[in-house]
């Protein structure tokens, strides 16, 4: 049985899936990284072409309070400083605001930059 190696685009966590999960992912169907929590939408999984699309991971800002959804887009405009740590700005207060990604599957922690 081989085994597909999918990096999370929001924090580099490698996610194993086997023949038999893909079998059962259809299109449209959310597989969540464990690291992180980001959501990433399966788009394509048909022989040997598999893809999935970046939904987004839910943060608060630690400025105003204000839940909003981290998407690969912020991620590609913001700052990257360490695997693990990326710098994304509020939606609502445009506070700049620097995201770590735990290794023990807590969650994200954000941390004004």
């Amino acid at each position: 049985m081989s085994i597909l190696e999918v990096i999370c685009p929001v924090c580099d966590e490698v996610l194993e899936l086997s023949d038999a999960d893909r079998a059962e992912l259809e299109i449209g169907d959310l597989i969540v990284c464990e690291n992180c929590h980001a959501e990433m939408e399966v788009t394509r999984n048909d022989g040997d072409e598999f893809d999935l699309e970046l939904m987004g991971i839910l943060t608060t800002c630690p400025n105003c309070g204000e839940e909003f959804d981290v998407t690969e887009e912020m991620l590609g405009e913001g700052d990257s400083s360490a695997q693990g740590h990326a710098v994304v700005q509020c939606p609502h207060c445009q506070a700049r605001i620097e995201l770590e990604f735990e290794d023990d599957g807590a969650g994200t922690a954000a941390q004004p930059a």
